[in-house]
């Protein structure tokens, strides 16, 4: 990446740069899917119940949440092409603490400690993913996501395989993950300061001498696409945290039936991924959200009331509908902000994780009172938030 003579022109896609930070992503994603994929042996372990799980999701992606924007804004202004291997370093030190926590202050100290990297990675990452991009920014960006899906989905698996047979602390092994990621992505910022900076000197120059969309179109197109993630992530929220355990109590399942059943929910939310963005790039990004979240809607309806191999296939299924709206939705959150790229794509993904991050406790406490069944039922009507999406305005005109 770092080795070429002649930077290519802006407009030109940098395929090893963008395969770089969706290989980053998977390695990131992996690390952290460690944490609701452990939630049934910490649950055993140290006695907890759905509230307390639900308030570790709460300070993971909560304080990712409250920092991307942050970071996006900042690198925005003050590039920092080292930030991304700092911020692997700081998830590898969460998933060491994690795999030593014997209190619930010292899990939540260690997923404290994985939300910073989170925060770190996510803006910037994207920010470079769209430097990279050249004249296709869908694909980029389905790129880019697909390999932190990719590593989510490897999450449950790894947990199956490894920790829950070798116990809580096997976690730390996957440190090795973040050293390995650590070095990817600080070739990647060489890039950045060899090619990347030039780059983004253009793009902006180009973004303030261009016209500009109005503000009323970027308040509302913004506004919408902020219910939007509140329906699909709070929905999302519901599987990552608790789909285990509802297959466990509703079906019967054991631990790693469930978390393979994860898998295959995850797995989907991939291939959905990857869609999104090159079919936005064609037919626009609008449609892309507009089809993916009303689509969902009777599957969702449907999918308490199904027996064991139906459920776990129609939630692929919706799963894999649902993903492919989020490249679309950081583009055209871009588009429509081409000068805060960073700190757009910062807000998008701290909205992802701190609508998450709130719904799964609260789901929590919710399951605490009423069962997790219930839950499930009552979850099913969220997508119905996604008929917003019919008023977003299109930003091709």
């Amino acid at each position: 990446m770092s080795a070429t003579t002649h930077p290519a022109p802006p407009e030109t896609t940098i395929i090893p740069v963008i395969l770089a930070i969706s290989a980053g992503h998977f390695l990131n994603d992996l690390m952290q899917s460690l944490i609701p994929a452990s939630y049934p042996l910490l649950k055993a372990n140290l006695a907890l119940n759905f509230t307390q799980i639900g308030v570790i999701t709460l300070v993971f992606q909560g304080t990712a949440s409250i920092l991307q924007p942050l970071v996006g804004l900042y690198a925005d202004r003050r590039p920092m092409p080292y930030a991304l291997a700092a911020g692997m370093a700081s998830t590898g030190a969460g998933l060491v603490l994690l795999a030593h926590a014997a209190s619930f202050l010292a899990v939540l100290a260690a997923v404290a400690l994985i939300g910073l990297g989170s925060s770190i990675f996510h803006p910037e990452a994207s920010r470079i993913a769209r430097l990279a991009a050249g004249m296709r920014p869908g694909f980029a960006q389905s790129v880019f996501q697909v390999g932190g899906n990719a590593g989510a989905a490897m999450g449950p698996l790894a947990a199956g395989w490894i920790v829950l047979q070798r116990g809580q602390l096997s976690i730390e092994w996957f440190a090795a993950a973040a050293m390995l990621g650590m070095l990817l992505l600080a070739a990647v910022g060489r890039w950045y300061v060899l090619h990347g900076a030039a780059r983004a000197q253009a793009r902006r120059a180009r973004a303030r001498s261009g016209q500009g969309y109005p503000p009323a179109m970027v308040r509302r197109g913004m506004t919408l696409l902020i219910l939007l993630i509140f329906s699909k992530f709070l929905y999302t929220a519901s599987f990552s945290s608790y789909y285990t355990f509802y297959l466990i109590e509703h079906f019967g399942l054991t631990e790693n039936q469930a978390l393979n059943a994860l898998f295959v929910f995850l797995a989907a939310v991939a291939a959905g991924t990857i869609v999104g963005g090159p079919i936005g790039d064609r037919i626009g990004r609008r449609r892309v959200i507009l089809w993916s979240i009303v689509g969902i809607l009777p599957l969702t309806l449907a999918l308490p009331w199904l027996p064991l191999w139906p459920t776990v296939v129609v939630a692929a299924l919706a799963g894999m509908i649902l993903a492919s709206a989020f490249p679309a939705m950081v583009v055209y959150a871009q588009d429509l902000m081409p000068q805060n790229t960073g700190m757009v794509a910062g807000l998008l993904f701290g909205l992802a994780f701190g609508i998450a991050a709130v719904g799964a406790a609260a789901l929590g406490v919710l399951a605490d009172q009423i069962g997790i069944v219930a839950v499930y039922r009552i979850c099913a009507f969220l997508p119905a938030l996604g008929l917003a999406a019919f008023f977003l305005p299109d930003a091709r005109h």
